[in-house]
């Protein structure tokens, strides 16, 4: 499709794919936290953390943990996931939403994705069920909310559990409800490269008052120590199985500055992405590439920003094209069930042909609080020259 020139590019100044932003208060509750003298996990600012995302979202309970990833693996572990289970999840995502569960012993039944949203195709969920059905993983792919209403009315009629991955989709939301607090479970990402960052970090949302105490107990190595601490008990001790999933406090201080400017950050992100669409728009007008789509009923974060391609050649093709005149896009993931590991599984290529068509298809346009106008002026100009070729 593209007749552009293969011309030797100027490059200026490089354009990251991401980059972590200081927004206010970071440093200051850092150092407040030191001078406290608690750093270790569950100190003052893990506190202002999780109440503060209780009640943004107002979730029955929210637990800092040290990766969205730890925030998963005790999700598998509070709704017994074991080797008798079997766990539905899309494959277009990142491993950590398969590794917590394999952990356990569970077997995988990856299904489809939706061509509009990227988001798992519900559609295709019974038809995977067995007997040995336990979960059900959503993701929320680019913070938009999958079809929560089915995976739930699914989840009923058969007794299942639903965690939700919303790794990406914190303060999106679905018909009102925040992603992350639809399901029994539901597990956040604060890792360098989200909206919230505060370097490595993750959150699990408790939506089940009944498993609250045991998620403690979890959280603190097995051990009943947050009980303990409340005066509930006279002594802590190990009570079940259970790791080393709370975050520094000197992470939650970082954290909690983010969060406190959770509106502001939305909203430089949301003009970026608007900037973006803009300017990609006659583009996609032409036929030319595909834009996000953000179905009614779903508010987006606006994570990121990506298109999709008319093939794998001319992703590679504008891939080279913009990180040769120093714009560091991306493709994303490369499908769990066509990976070594997926393959070991037992799955194959062609067995779900929209994932692996739209992944080799899509870039991800560098996108974080700091990008500017020009930045995106200057990437978007680029892949029109590309299609232009000017």
């Amino acid at each position: 499709m593209s007749s552009h020139k293969t011309s030797a590019p100027m490059i200026t100044d490089r354009i990251p794919f991401n980059r972590p932003s200081i927004v206010g208060n970071e440093l200051e509750y850092i150092s407040e936290c030191v001078l406290k003298g608690h750093t270790s996990g569950d100190g003052v600012f893990t506190r202002r953390c999780q109440a503060l995302l209780e009640q943004r979202f107002t979730a029955s309970k929210v637990l800092l943990t040290t990766s969205c990833t730890s925030a998963l693996e005790m999700a598998a572990l509070l709704c017994d996931i074991d080797h008798t289970s079997e766990v539905i999840l899309p494959s277009y995502t990142f491993v950590s939403t398969a590794n917590a569960f394999l952990m356990r012993g569970a077997r995988l039944r990856f299904v489809d994705i939706c061509e509009d949203t990227l988001n798992m195709d519900v559609t295709q969920i019974e038809g995977v069920l067995t007997a040995d059905s336990r979960a059900i993983v959503p993701v929320h792919y680019a913070g938009i909310g999958c079809d929560m209403d089915e995976v739930n009315q699914i989840a009923k009629r058969h007794g299942l559990d639903v965690i939700e991955d919303a790794a990406q989709g914190v303060n999106s939301t679905y018909k009102g409800a925040p992603l992350g607090t639809i399901g029994r479970l539901g597990t956040f990402s604060f890792h360098e490269t989200k909206n919230f960052i505060c370097g490595e970090g993750g959150a699990l949302v408790i939506n089940d008052e009944a498993l609250i105490e045991r998620a403690e107990i979890i959280l603190e190595k097995g051990t009943n120590r947050s009980q303990f601490f409340r005066g509930e008990v006279d002594k802590y001790t190990w009570v079940e199985l259970g790791s080393s999933f709370l975050p520094s406090d000197i992470l939650a201080a970082f954290l909690y500055a983010q969060l406190e400017e959770m509106d502001s950050i939305t909203r430089q992100r949301r003009h970026a992405y608007s900037l973006y669409l803009d300017l990609l728009s006659p583009l996609a007008d032409r036929g030319i590439l595909r834009l996000p789509i953000i179905p009614e009923g779903c508010a987006s974060n606006y994570h990121m920003f990506f298109i999709i391609t008319d093939s794998p050649k001319t992703q590679k093709s504008l891939l080279k094209h913009l990180n040769n005149r120093g714009i560091n896009a991306v493709f994303h993931y490369v499908p769990l069930h066509s990976s070594p590991m997926g393959v070991s599984l037992g799955y194959r290529k062609g067995m779900l042909p929209v994932t692996e068509d739209l992944s080799a298809r899509l870039i991800r346009l560098p996108f974080y609080f700091e990008l500017s106008d020009e930045d995106i002026y200057r990437i978007a100009g680029e892949v029109k020259s590309y299609f232009d070729g000017t």
